[in-house]
């Protein structure tokens, strides 16, 4: 229902790209050209300086974009309300994760939501835990699944459950024989890290701090920026990893790594995220709620923990062992 010309403005204004603006309405450049033209011809005004191949907010666009997103908002509000008031279940469900959470997560969860409510269209946004904090905190997203805690202050936070990061390794490694790694063994070899930015990264250097260890402590050899990146790199023989307890399930299963639980254990808690004073329709919060039990679930961190340090090892754990398939993430 809002009006063309401010969803394009507002597309062009977040990506400082009419290009891209144009990709994610799905509309031609040209189109998106027009549209902008007629906003600034409304208001009498430039909304964007464009020069040398570039572009950047006027001052009057940066008012601008501050109505915009209001105005959208309040749209998507009204949508939401009035479709809630006529009992429709239809729409988009747009929502951000973490790498690890989004790969090994929440497939699962939306794909048993979809199956209770067809007319509802996820759409799911992959970055790190900092990134889907700014796209919930924009209203681009209506909800986030984040490691840790948000701190922007436009935010609220749930937490859904708890996850363990682990070492990760090739068999071969020398922490694959161990049934613990200290803090001070792992500075010892080399290590294969997540990038600037990414929730298990801060996680884990705020793990080390607090035990009085500095991360650059750690013989850092190479980042990585997705949970798959990094397996491929430690699959290797290169280095050790730390990661979640879920995102190697099938490698683990297949033989090709090892993870052994660190002393003392690493938690973290896995949370959603999303605006505060604002309307959120049955939809969302029903989707929340689904995700929360699902995740609580499914989380081996949030059951049995001797059970998930067996299974780590590769040792059968008596009756509870088959739940430990069930993965357990968040991301960066």
């Amino acid at each position: 229902m809002a009006d063309r010309r401010l969803q394009a403005f507002h597309a062009v204004a977040k990506h400082l790209s009419f290009t891209k603006a144009a990709d994610a309405l799905c509309m031609t450049q040209p189109a998106v050209t027009f549209q902008i033209r007629q906003l600034e011809e409304y208001f009498n005004t430039r909304l964007f300086d464009r020069a040398n191949g570039r572009i950047a907010l006027t001052p009057a666009g940066f008012v601008a974009l501050d109505y915009a997103e209001r105005i959208l908002a309040l749209s998507s509000e009204l949508d939401a309300r009035l479709k809630a008031i006529g009992g429709q279940e239809v729409g988009p469900l747009l929502i951000g994760a973490s790498t690890t959470i989004a790969e090994f997560l929440l497939p699962k969860i939306l794909g048993e939501f979809k199956a209770r409510h067809p007319g509802i269209v996820p759409q799911l946004a992959v970055a790190n835990s900092e990134a889907v904090q700014a796209r919930v905190a924009e209203r681009t997203l209506d909800v986030g699944f984040i490691e840790g805690d948000s701190h922007l202050p436009s935010l609220a936070t749930d937490r859904c459950c708890q996850d363990e990061l682990q070492v990760v390794c090739a068999p071969s490694h020398a922490f694959a024989k161990h049934a613990t790694v200290t803090l001070q063994s792992l500075t010892e070899h080399a290590y294969i890290s997540r990038e600037s930015g990414s929730g298990t990264r801060q996680v884990i250097d705020h793990y080390l701090q607090k035990a009085g260890l500095a991360p650059d402590a750690l013989q850092v050899i190479m980042e990585a920026s997705s949970p798959e990146a990094l397996k491929g790199i430690v699959a290797t023989g290169l280095g050790f990893a730390i990661m979640s307890s879920a995102a190697a399930e099938k490698e683990l299963r297949l033989g090709e790594l090892v993870r052994i639980p660190l002393d003392p254990p690493l938690l973290r808690q896995l949370s959603v995220v999303y605006p505060k004073e604002r309307f959120h329709s049955r939809i969302v919060n029903a989707f929340v709620q689904f995700a929360k039990e699902r995740l609580a679930a499914a989380m081996p961190g949030n059951g049995d923990g001797a059970a998930l340090h067996a299974h780590a090892r590769g040792i059968e754990a008596p009756r509870r062992a088959e739940s430990l398939s069930a993965p357990s993430g968040r991301s960066a």
